[in-house]
C-alpha cells in the first residue's frame, strides 16, 4: 500500500515542557487525525523522520504509520500534512499526520518536475518555471510523488499550459487548464559596446550643439 513506514508511541503529556523533554530524547511531538479519527498525541524518533523525507517521502506520499500503545500496535494510513521546523537551528518541533480512508478521494498538491534541456533554451532563451506544482484529487491508492513533463521539444516563445500536462490514470486537475506552467522567453538583447559609445558622443554633440549661441 505504502513505501514508507515509520513507528510512532502514544503520548500521555503535553505542553512545552513536555516538547523540549521529547526533543532531548531525540523525539519531536506529532498528532495524527483524520475525518473519522479522533487525535492521536505522539512521538516520533526525528532521526526516522528525517530518513523517510530523504527516501522521498513527501507530502502526497502515502506513509504507514504504526502507532504502539502500551499492549497493541495500530496501523494507521496517513499523509504528511505538516512539519514544522525551526527557522534557525532546522531541527523538526513538530508533525501533522493526517490519516485518509482508501475509498474516498483526496485533494492535495503535488510537485511538477521538468524533464530535459528544452530547444529553445539551447538557442539562448530563458526557461522560466511559473508553477511548480498543481492542485489535484484522486484515490489515495493513485498518488504520485511528483508529475513529470519532457519539456525538450519547447522553442523560445512557447508556453506549457496545465491542459498540455499528460496526467497519470486516475488524476483529475482541479485548476484552469489555460494557466501556463512554464515559457521560454527569448533572450536580452544588449547593446554592443562600440554602438553605445557612439550613441552617447551622439548625444553629446547634440547637447553642445544646443547650448552653443546663434551668430
Amino acid at each position: 500500500m505504502s513505501n514508507y513506514s515509520i513507528a510512532a508511541d502514544v503520548r500521555k503529556t503535553t505542553g512545552k515542557g513536555a516538547a523540549r523533554k521529547l526533543r532531548r530524547e531525540g523525539k519531536i511531538p506529532a498528532v495524527l487525525y483524520g475525518r473519522k479519527t479522533e487525535p492521536i498525541m505522539l512521538a516520533v524518533d526525528s532521526v526516522k523522520l528525517e530518513r523517510l523525507l530523504r527516501k522521498g517521502a513527501g507530502e502526497s506520499s502515502l506513509i504507514d504509520v504504526q502507532v504502539r500503545y502500551d499492549n497493541k500496535t495500530d496501523p494507521h494510513t496517513v499523509i504528511l500534512k505538516e512539519l514544522q521546523i525551526d527557522p534557525v537551528k532546522q531541527f523538526f518541533r513538530h508533525a501533522d499526520f493526517l490519516e485518509i480512508a482508501m475509498d474516498e478521494e483526496i485533494t492535495l498538491e503535488i510537485a511538477i518536475e521538468l524533464l530535459g534541456i528544452p530547444e529553445g533554451v539551447e538557442q539562448g532563451g530563458i526557461l522560466e518555471n511559473i508553477r511548480r506544482s498543481l492542485m489535484i484529487s484522486c484515490l489515495p491508492d493513485k498518488l504520485v510523488d511528483k508529475i513529470s513533463v519532457d519539456v525538450s521539444d519547447m522553442g523560445i516563445g512557447d508556453t506549457l499550459h496545465i491542459k498540455d500536462i499528460p496526467l497519470p490514470s486516475g488524476l483529475t486537475v482541479q485548476e484552469e487548464g489555460d494557466l501556463a506552467v512554464a515559457t521560454i522567453a527569448a533572450p536580452s538583447i544588449e547593446a554592443e559596446p562600440g554602438a553605445e559609445a557612439e550613441e552617447e558622443e551622439q548625444e553629446q554633440g547634440e547637447d553642445a550643439a544646443a547650448e552653443s549661441p546663434e551668430d
